[in-house]
């Protein structure tokens, strides 16, 4: 999904949000729920409904140039864009992530354990099948997972209300139908140093399939 390296945003806060293909805090995003209910129940993807309700919007700027748009609902669904500028004008990627776990970590040595995780050619977890690593691709036994700074926003005035750090990896399987499942595990922490292991489950969009 992203093949370029996530790098901490620099600089200051642009004056305004951008929406993405209308898509922005306070918008309502509709969805073509065929997208995933055409794989039947062969997709474990923890999300049946056909409109978002926007509440918060993240922005990553990317190292080597382009953007992340994140839409977030109150459920935590996370409606996700890659774009090659930052007004959304050029949208290379588009996908929709559902929560499936969060963990908090309680031992010194459960971080040290997941991030480990992030690292391995495969993925899984209690009550999930077996998920290939789909960043940089299966060949190697260990890949360094990504990290980036994400800035959130509660409202468009542009001011960044909050940032977490997230160091993760993303894994893929097939599914019956033609279809990919994706995961998105997380180590994530904000910058008042509260720490959580985050497991999302997801899939690709279309253009055709969503609009606000």
């Amino acid at each position: 999904m992203f093949d370029r390296l996530f790098g901490r945003r620099s600089g200051s806060a642009e004056p305004e949000l951008p929406a993405i293909r209308n898509i922005t805090i306070g918008r309502t995003v509709v969805l073509d729920p065929l997208a995933w209910r055409r794989f039947g129940g062969a997709l474990l993807f923890p999300f049946d409904s056909d409109t978002l309700q926007i509440v918060a919007q993240g922005v990553v700027q990317l190292d080597g140039g382009g953007f992340i748009h994140r839409f977030y609902t109150d459920e935590d669904v996370m409606f996700q864009a890659v774009t090659n500028d930052r007004a959304g004008q050029d949208v290379t990627d588009v996908t929709i992530f559902a929560p499936w776990e969060s963990k908090y970590p309680t031992g010194r040595g459960e971080r040290p354990a997941w991030r480990e995780r992030l690292t391995a050619r495969t993925f899984t977890d209690e009550g999930l099948p077996e998920y290939s690593r789909a960043w940089f691709g299966d060949e190697a036994e260990r890949q360094d997972p990504v990290t980036f700074w994400e800035d959130l926003h509660d409202d468009r005035d542009g001011i960044v209300d909050r940032r977490i750090f997230q160091t993760c990896m993303l894994y893929a399987r097939t599914v019956e139908g033609d279809g990919r499942e994706l995961l998105l595990a997380i180590d994530q922490e904000t910058e008042a140093g509260e720490v959580s292991f985050e497991i999302m489950l997801g899939m690709a969009l279309e253009l055709g399939e969503f609009r606000a």
